[in-house]
């Protein structure tokens, strides 16, 4: 693939300093998104033809309909959830063992744990199901949305019967790296080595119990709260904070029924496992089961169910738009052949001990300017082990790296799919999460990258 050079830098680098600048991720990613069409336009027959090439691209690519299905299906069981108050049931049912700030901080990071199944349905289910709670306990959404975060992509790697275990797994055999003939043998003999999983989960923890203080956006809006009361970070518009926060409490004669809640999402993990962890099955299954349990009850009339799930989808619009053109924006990296330019110009010093510590880091960094998580791992790993053998580096240690990166990436992209599915689960824009994100990631970051050194001269 051709390279650009410094040159395919330009489309990132624009949509990183709009976003921070203006805070607008869809302006900038329309930004980069026109800057790349421009430089390929001769490549693409012309400026307007070539806009349009990437965004059929991004619309004929079966992830991002596939991405597109799921968002619609989470839409329509999270009003459904709403308009039936079964989340607001759930929420009061919980008071009981739910009590304090600390209590319902430890409790979102351990169903981010449970639902480990895939990132996608951690970042949505946990964020809809605990925001309520913590709401009442005064955490702002940043906070609750971080330790989402930090629980999704980590928990997801270091557990291998989710859906990125048997993805890495299966690239880790079809480059030839197998133990006892099996890539998921690899992936496990690796998983002491996936230091950033680790991290990222240790640090979340101790953020939780105050030993790491409060940083960056989370600090800030901490003090909002004390100020105004308000859990939603400053800017954000009234319109969101009132529907989100009216929520009607039970007379004294209404019993909360948090069974409405749990059993469309006891079904939809249920569902999602039984069909090898694809979430589209799963999020049927919950929403299927969701309309059925609220009709026989009488909660909603039938007319009233299918316009909570036509408004579902319609809620989800924003975050369609911003997959759309976070898989355009990607496609264009690819014709310019940014990872190519990377590599490139980072081989020089990946040698000897040094491999691990620097794959991490160069995949850290573009995982984090890209959003390319999954296809990263695919492009550089046939690169990184024939490296690894050469240089005498364990292929494992090495891969294991390349999956540090990508986790790093999806804790910290503003516009990739983890970050802007965990941002619309907790109801706050993808740009508030990565600034809530960063400071935290980046430790983790910092101390993987010493690991992964100290790990090279060791092995």
């Amino acid at each position: 693939m051709e390279s650009y050079g410094i040159i395919s830098l330009l489309p990132i680098f624009i949509i990183l300093i709009l976003a921070v600048s203006t805070r607008r991720t869809l302006f900038a990613m329309c930004a980069g998104l026109t800057v790349g069409a421009a430089i390929l336009a001769g490549k693409n027959g012309g400026f307007v033809d070539s806009w349009f090439h990437y965004a059929y691209k991004s619309m004929s690519n079966e992830s991002m309909q596939w991405i597109v299905l799921i968002v619609a299906m989470f839409g329509m069981l999270i009003v459904l959830f709403e308009r039936s108050n079964a989340v607001s049931d759930f929420g009061f049912w919980a008071r009981r063992f739910v009590k304090t700030q600390k209590q319902s901080m430890v409790a979102t990071a351990i169903l981010g744990i449970i639902i480990f199944i895939d990132d996608y349905l951690n970042n949505l289910a946990v964020g809809t199901t605990m925001k309520g709670i913590t709401d009442r306990l005064g955490v702002p959404r940043t906070q609750l949305a971080y330790i989402v975060n930090s629980m999704a992509a980590p928990v997801c790697i270091l557990i291998p019967l989710s859906s990125w275990a048997a993805y890495f797994a299966k690239l880790m055999e079809s480059q030839g790296v197998t133990v006892h003939g099996t890539g998921m043998g690899a992936y496990l003999r690796g998983l002491p080595f996936t230091f950033y999983a680790y991290i990222a989960i240790i640090i979340c923890f101790l953020q939780i119990f105050g030993i790491i203080p409060k940083l960056g956006q989370i600090r800030k809006d901490y003090a909002h709260y004390e100020k105004t009361g308000s859990v939603f970070p400053e800017g954000t518009d009234q319109e969101q904070v009132d529907a989100e926060m009216n929520v009607a409490e039970p007379g004294e004669d209404d019993r909360p029924r948090p069974w409405n809640f749990l059993i469309p999402l006891a079904v939809m993990i249920a569902a999602t496992l039984a069909a090898g962890t694809e979430v589209l099955v799963g999020s049927t299954a919950g929403v299927i089961t969701a309309f059925v349990l609220y009709l026989i009850q009488r909660k909603m009339s039938f007319r009233e169910l299918l316009e909570a799930c036509y408004d579902g989808i319609v809620s989800m619009t924003f975050v369609m738009i911003l997959t759309f053109l976070a898989f355009a924006v990607q496609q264009v990296n690819v014709d310019l052949g940014l990872a190519n330019f990377v590599i490139e110009v980072t081989k020089p010093v990946m040698k000897g001990a040094f491999l691990p510590m620097v794959v991490f880091l160069v995949c850290g960094v573009y995982a984090y300017a890209t959003g390319c998580f999954w296809d990263l791992a695919a492009i550089i790993l046939p690169i990184v082990i024939p490296l690894a053998n050469a240089m005498g580096v364990d292929p494992i240690l090495a891969s294991s790296a390349v999956f540090s990166g990508a986790c790093f990436g999806s804790n910290t992209c503003l516009y990739g799919d983890g970050v802007i599915m965990c941002a619309q689960g907790s109801g706050i824009k993808s740009i508030d999460l990565m600034f809530a994100s960063l400071p935290y990631a980046g430790m983790s970051a910092a101390a993987t990258a010493v690991l992964y050194l100290i790990t090279g001269f060791v092995m």
